[in-house]
């Protein structure tokens, strides 16, 4: 959706290349494709075998890099990150990658989603001696990996990825490896590609395609990848859990053109515009048109099934950056009126099906509902592609209360009355699973959705077995 959905903690990308010595152009590019997941900083570590440098910095990909800083971080590895953070998690001291430097050897990492039980090893790192220079969950991880008595490294940070709960798909650099980790469920995307020799690692296949690199596979849940001049070393810090992919990667988070799972994200969207469809027969109406753009995949299903002409009723400022990712509700209402135009001439009149991802706060849908009839439609029905969503995200996405979610507290009629719609229709979770057509036949096809039904994947503030202080 132009989606209200978010403040959403923490939806970022991550992209990391071992063995080319265009490493930093090459992050560069992957980071335009993953611009999506995170608009409010970047940065680049690489390594030339001797050292880790790094640029990093607040805003788009394009205001954080120019020639003369890639120029400047030379080598033949790198990982990178497009940052999304919440209000507590701005600031330049936030952005990743993450470098930590020590007479043992430096270190960087990059990590994409939320770390259910951070607060609590925080509190136990805090309390043996540790001090933390950001309000990331991602400075804990590190801190763990130091103080773990394990060896070699790989011990250590296999002792360090033991003890974390929740959602994160990880990248280390060191001067001599690459080190790629996926939480235990694979709550987070993460696939492995290849570009010649070299191998790549990133959120979302799309970045593949931009440099030209040939996908491999997905990252396991529990599995710990190895990266060196040696090639690749497969291994597992944990038994692999229930496989839980988000949901929300397939009905929002993801651009279309990636695959996840092998599953095409476009595709997986028009099916459930098609479900929708099916579950809509009783609407009766003129011209489908769907929010930019995430919701437009759908709106196309949306018709293909129902047989109502699919237009253009709502048309995007590209220049303008996803309302989401504004990081206060005051911002994010101002982002929507400068985001969306409607096509008066294919509205006016009309009965229209607008076809949204979702619904969070209804702040947005309501605006949205009002400009289509503005703009002259006789009536409004919205249809959303999703299941409400009653509750809160912990794995990612920052909608960390009841109270943000509309869904929670009232009926889908008084989410109509609310957003002034004509009618209201949110697909059936069935309908949902149905359509992204996942390989798997685990419950709801390997995916997560706790925000739908309530029912977490994990603990959510669990008592984490930790190793004693005296012996770190």
């Amino acid at each position: 959706m132009l989606a209200e959905i978010r403040g959403l903690n923490e939806e970022c990308g991550v992209f990391g290349i071992w063995g080319n010595q265009d490493a930093a152009h090459l992050s560069y590019y992957g980071l335009h494709a993953l611009q999506h997941r995170g608009q409010e900083g970047a940065g680049i570590v690489t390594t030339d075998g001797n050292q880790l440098n790094a640029v990093r910095g607040e805003g788009l990909v394009n205001d954080v890099f120019n020639e003369d800083k890639l120029r400047k971080v030379v080598g033949h590895a790198a990982i990178a990150h497009a940052q999304y953070a919440t209000a507590s998690g701005r600031g330049l001291e936030n952005v990743q990658p993450l470098l930590f430097r020590s007479s043992t050897g430096s270190l960087a990492i990059a990590h994409n989603g939320n770390l259910v039980n951070a607060a609590h090893l925080k509190q136990f790192l805090e309390r043996s001696g540790s001090l933390f220079n950001s309000t990331s969950d991602t400075e804990v991880v590190v801190h763990l990996i130091k103080k773990s008595k394990q060896s070699p490294f790989r011990s250590k940070v296999k002792e360090a990825l033991s003890l974390l709960k929740g959602a994160f798909s990880i990248i280390l650099l060191t001067n001599d490896q690459m080190i790629v980790a996926r939480d235990r469920n694979g709550l987070r995307p993460l696939s492995l590609g290849k570009l010649g020799d070299a191998y790549v690692v990133a959120s979302e296949t799309c970045a593949f395609d931009l440099i030209g690199a040939e996908y491999v596979r997905e990252i396991e849940p529990g599995e710990l990848l190895i990266i060196s001049n040696n090639g690749i070393e497969i291994d597992s810090y944990v038994e692999k859990g229930k496989r839980t992919m988000c949901a929300m990667e397939y009905v929002y988070l993801a651009r279309p053109d990636s695959n996840i799972d092998e599953v095409n994200i476009h595709m997986a969207r028009k099916r459930m515009g098609k479900e929708l469809a099916k579950e809509c027969a009783h609407i009766e109406a003129d011209v489908v048109t769907g929010v930019p753009d995430s919701s437009i995949s759908a709106a196309i299903g949306f018709s293909e099934a129902s047989g109502i002409p699919y237009e253009l009723g709502l048309i995007k400022n590209r220049y303008v950056g996803r309302t989401f990712i504004q990081p206060t509700q005051e911002l994010r209402e101002r982002g929507v009126k400068m985001k969306l135009s409607p096509v008066v001439q294919v509205l006016k009149g009309k009965r229209v099906v607008m076809v949204d991802d979702s619904i969070v706060r209804g702040t947005t849908s309501k605006r949205i509902v009002r400009m289509l009839k503005e703009a002259g439609a006789a009536e409004v029905h919205v249809v959303i592609s999703s299941p409400p969503m009653t509750d809160p995200c912990y794995y990612g996405i920052d909608t960390s209360t009841h109270e943000e979610l509309i869904a929670s507290s009232h009926s889908v009629e008084e989410i109509r009355q609310a957003i002034e719609a004509d009618t209201l229709t949110f697909l059936s979770l069935e309908g949902m699973v149905r359509a992204t057509n996942r390989p798997f036949e685990d419950e709801n096809g390997g995916l997560c959705v706790a925000c739908f039904t309530g029912k977490y994947p994990t603990e959510i503030f669990p008592d984490t077995v930790l190793p004693h202080e005296k012996d770190c």
